[in-house]
């Protein structure tokens, strides 16, 4: 079975959220249930720009690889050949980490 591929629309970008942290700083090992999901991922995959009214598309200021913090409850999770994603809006990124 071929794996299906996905490619965002406009300014929407595809995000694989990191795995959540396993212990804490103490050194506490946390259950499934105590686990805070990231707010950190790295997009897989950019859509083609903002249209403007000019009808030109206005590039993104994120690209493929880079790693991203986002707010909580951004965009859309999808689940893709058990492989959870979030969808959301350039918009919803709030910072590229170096």
């Amino acid at each position: 079975m071929s794996k299906v591929g996905i490619r965002p629309l406009g300014e929407k970008v595809l995000v694989k959220r990191l795995e959540a942290e396993e212990t804490t700083a103490g050194g506490i090992v946390l259950p499934d249930s105590a686990k805070e999901k990231p707010k950190r991922g790295t997009i897989l995959s950019v859509g083609d720009g903002r249209l403007l009214d000019t009808g030109d598309r206005q590039a993104l200021q994120v690209k493929k690889g880079d790693q991203v913090l986002f707010s909580s409850y951004a965009g859309t999770e999808v689940k893709v050949d058990g492989d959870e994603m979030i969808i959301m809006d350039e918009s919803d990124i709030l910072a590229v980490l170096d």
